[in-house]
């Protein structure tokens, strides 16, 4: 299990003011030292956290991997194919939500969405696509000739703790994409109190968290809070909370 963590939100400090700290590029630095595999970081249409900036420096200084999430939108896919970050995932963008609502509403006539995976293929950039546990979806990005899918789980991490049926779906969305040849990411509302049973699901390779990392880490700092997550993840079920 891969665990890959999106530092937007320490940008969306930074923005709060407009100046120059917290820096993304320290923070990112942490996350690795900590025994992150890889940084992620979404750099959205309205530019309300990462900056242009932001991802050429991280590009440079990342020494595991970038996974850029990025809505589908020309100019975003340019900036993509020109920094050329390990990966790119596509994810719905409105500019209005707070955070991104749901998965990718994935149609095989979608031109722009087609356009932007050829695009970041032709660039070299391995594509994934943020999507809804739903087994009719998968097959639709199967046929859409990416590599990876991640799995969306916002559901699950709204209604854990009421039962496992969205547990249950995430099981067999991810054992279906492995079976049809994707890669199976997930991500989306994990926290240090629920991510175990997510990371526990076999066919799921990766993870992407933020939010709540970033949230503790003003009480424990930045390493500690990647490193108890990076713990909780590879299976120390131990690790302190």
């Amino acid at each position: 299990m891969r665990l890959y963590v999106n530092i937007d939100h320490v940008a969306t400090l930074r923005e709060a003011r407009k100046t120059d700290e917290p820096d993304v590029v320290q923070a990112a630095a942490a996350a690795q030292r900590a025994g992150a595999d890889g940084i992620t970081v979404h750099l959205r249409e309205d530019r309300r956290h990462i900056q242009d900036a932001d991802v050429t420096a991280l590009a440079r200084s990342v020494r595991t991997v970038l996974n850029l999430e990025l809505g589908a939108h020309a100019e975003i896919v340019r900036i993509a194919a020109r920094i050329k970050p390990f990966q790119a995932t596509l994810v719905p963008e409105k500019r209005r939500e707070i955070t991104t609502e749901g998965g990718l509403a994935l149609r095989k006539g979608d031109r722009r969405l087609t356009g932007a995976i050829a695009r970041l293929t032709d660039a070299g950039i391995r594509v994934s696509l943020f999507i809804d546990p739903s087994l009719k979806t998968i097959d639709i990005a199967q046929a859409l000739g990416v590599p990876a899918i991640e799995l969306h789980t916002g559901r699950y991490a709204h209604t854990w703790r009421r039962g496992d049926t969205a547990l249950k779906e995430l099981r067999r969305a991810a054992a279906h994409a492995k079976q049809i040849g994707l890669a199976v990411h997930a991500g989306h509302g994990l926290t240090y109190q629920n991510v175990q049973p997510v990371a526990a699901i076999p066919e799921i390779e990766e993870l992407n968290i933020g939010h709540s990392i970033v949230s503790y880490a003003i009480c424990w700092g930045l390493e500690e809070a990647f490193r108890r997550m990076v713990q909780l993840v590879k299976g120390n079920h131990s690790a302190r909370i």
